[in-house]
């Protein structure tokens, strides 16, 4: 069952964590992320598809080269985030979305609002953050 949302309507820390109201606000908004992100996917193909790199000068090429490989390395960073879209949408069908994987306390509005996809809070992302760098300095 979806929410009836007004326009203007932003989560706030007075209302019911996670309840029917916050809940579609955000699976609006992962929504439209994935749309936006499939419709620039659509638009790379297109430009790649129609550039020629049978260019006579070996810099010019190089260059074009070189963008399309960039083009490709952001899209594949994409496809990535569109996964991880996906799995947040999953978690608020079966009503884990917002809350901490590590602690299951709830993650801040705030970092919702910044990172819709997040899943752990503030406080464990810092504590898995710590943690890469400690093992990464070995």
């Amino acid at each position: 069952m979806r929410v009836p949302l007004g326009p203007d309507y932003e989560p706030t820390e007075h209302e019911e964590f996670m309840g029917p109201r916050q809940l579609e606000f955000f699976r609006r908004r992962l929504l439209e992320w994935k749309a936006d992100l499939l419709r620039e996917a659509g638009t790379t193909l297109n430009h790649l598809t129609q550039g020629n790199l049978q260019q006579p000068d070996l810099a010019d090429r190089a260059s074009l080269e070189t963008d399309h490989q960039i083009e490709l390395r952001t899209r594949d960073r994409e496809r990535k985030l569109i996964s991880k879209i996906d799995e947040a949408l999953d978690r608020i069908e079966n009503g884990s979305y917002g809350y901490c994987e590590e602690t299951d306390e709830p993650i801040a509005l705030r970092r919702l609002m910044a990172r819709p996809i997040a899943t752990l809070s503030l406080e464990a992302q810092e504590r898995h953050e710590r943690l890469e760098r400690t093992h990464r300095d070995d």
